[in-house]
């Protein structure tokens, strides 16, 4: 037998085992409201007192309550043991309330015993937007998977992903498994190094990591043991997850990516050991790198002497040599053959005939300079007057012609006029219509470069096309 509650006690038992009391009558009407002291955040409810309960209840538990009301009214109690609904007080505040119902030693009166729902409902807020993350993640996850393993089957390299600490075959597409001999399910997750003749894992693999370290050391080249295939494997090495990974793109001896490889080699060497000097420049002339040829022309001692300084401080005319070759490579792509003369590191001065080759990308240009000094020697072209321009067998012909028909100085003086206007001409056009560096070039001042111009009929020419 239970023992005896007295009355006073009566409330704070209520009100602590549940978060909500509230005793009604069967018409719904108030008669008091207990809340758990321990539960603050429902607030003071007094004013929900001899006021009906309905006008504090959302209208989808009104149907619940009302089946619970009838059959207290009808003096049974009602099957559900439990109802949830949901309350609003005069300020709209909404929040849900888990009531079991209670007959008491009066047989209109009800004791409603409430559980707040709140943080369960927040419980399940969070589980749900958990879900939601975890689906979308999800879905994300199959999107990057789907295009990666589109990607590794449509593109034409041979494709290997190893794991460097256990040398182990993460995953390859289809023509690395072909290349290596094997179906792709049957290679996935076995030893790399035994695919391959005469390896020891532990050796292979940290060339295979030297090689994608260090660009100079090249392509690693070995025999597969399947199909003893020669070929070529370019490593790529990266980190996912903390640990190290190897892409390896596999290539078959004597394919034009090798052939590629190879050539880079050969242009490499060119480059280092080539007798023509070559120097890169950004799209302002300043010199980025060159080879020992360079520095050998200009008595520098090392690339950093000439390292960022312009091209154009180691012309004889300087900024107007340059500014000619990098506005025509510019304009046309490359400038075949200009020729000027090279100033050393300590006055010495050398003929050059100097390439400019405008870079893809504008990302500057490359310069090929030969010594041609030592050719100036042999090269004695015949020219229509000392000093002047060469002259062609056809000019020749043509000054032939006139021998007999006109005085040899008026020959003469004719033939310079032609070749005058073919050097004025040529200048301009270099200069892209640039008097000054035109003049620079020919040597000549400004004004007699004018008086020059209006002789020939260049000057309204020039001036028009300007």
């Amino acid at each position: 037998m239970a023992p005896p509650i007295a009355p006073e006690h009566f409330n704070d038992i209520v009100a602590t085992a549940a978060d909500l009391a509230i005793v009604i009558d069967t018409s719904g009407r108030v008669r008091s409201v207990i809340v758990n002291p321990l539960n603050p955040t429902l607030g003071r409810l007094d004013h929900w007192k001899d006021r009906n309960i309905r006008d504090f209840m959302a209208e989808d538990s009104l149907a619940k309550l009302e089946t619970q009301l009838e059959a207290y009214r009808g003096g049974k109690k009602a099957d559900v043991e439990a109802i949830e609904v949901n309350h609003y007080d005069n300020a709209n505040w909404e929040f849900p309330i888990r009531y079991t119902l209670h007959k008491t030693g009066q047989d209109d009166i009800i004791l409603m015993l409430g559980r707040d729902l709140r943080p369960i409902a927040e419980l399940q807020h969070r589980l749900v937007k958990a879900q939601l993350a975890l689906e979308k993640d999800y879905e994300t996850h199959r999107d990057y998977e789907t295009r990666y393993r589109v990607i590794m089957e449509a593109v034409r390299d041979a494709l290997v992903l190893v794991d460097v600490s256990s040398g182990r075959i993460i995953d390859l597409n289809s023509a690395a498994a072909q290349i290596l001999g094997a179906e792709a399910d049957t290679l996935s997750g076995g030893g790399f190094t035994q695919e391959f003749e005469g390896r020891r894992r532990g050796e292979f693999v940290e060339s295979l990591v030297t090689s994608a370290g260090d660009e100079s050391a090249g392509p690693v080249m070995a025999e597969t043991k399947r199909g003893k295939k020669e070929v070529v494997i370019d490593p790529t090495l990266f980190r996912a997850a903390g640990d190290k990974t190897l892409l390896c793109r596999i290539e078959a001896t004597g394919s034009a990516e090798v052939v590629a490889a190879e050539l880079a080699q050969s242009l490499t060497v060119l480059y280092r050991e080539g007798a023509d000097a070559v120097v890169f420049t950004d799209i302002h002339g300043a010199i980025r790198s060159c080879n020992e040829s360079f520095l050998s022309l200009c008595d520098a001692g090392q690339v950093a002497d000439v390292k960022g300084k312009s091209l154009g401080d180691f012309l004889s005319r300087g900024s107007v040599d340059l500014k000619v070759m990098l506005d025509n490579a510019a304009r046309t792509g490359r400038m075949r053959i200009y020729s000027t003369r090279l100033e050393g590191a300590y006055g010495s001065q050398l003929a050059v005939e100097i390439s400019a080759t405008h870079l893809p990308g504008n990302s500057g240009f490359a310069f090929v300079i030969r010594d041609t000094s030592r050719m100036e020697v042999v090269r004695e072209p015949v020219t229509a007057v000392p000093g002047g321009a060469p002259m062609t067998d056809e000019a020749m012909r043509n000054v032939m012609d006139l021998v007999g028909s006109a005085p040899l100085k008026d020959i003469v003086s004719a033939t310079t006029d032609v070749v005058e206007k073919m050097c004025i001409e040529t200048a301009v056009d270099l200069t892209d219509n640039n008097r000054v560096a035109a003049a620079e070039m020919l040597g000549l001042s400004r004004q007699s470069l004018y008086v020059k111009l209006r002789k020939y009929g260049l000057l309204a020419k020039n001036d028009s096309g300007s």
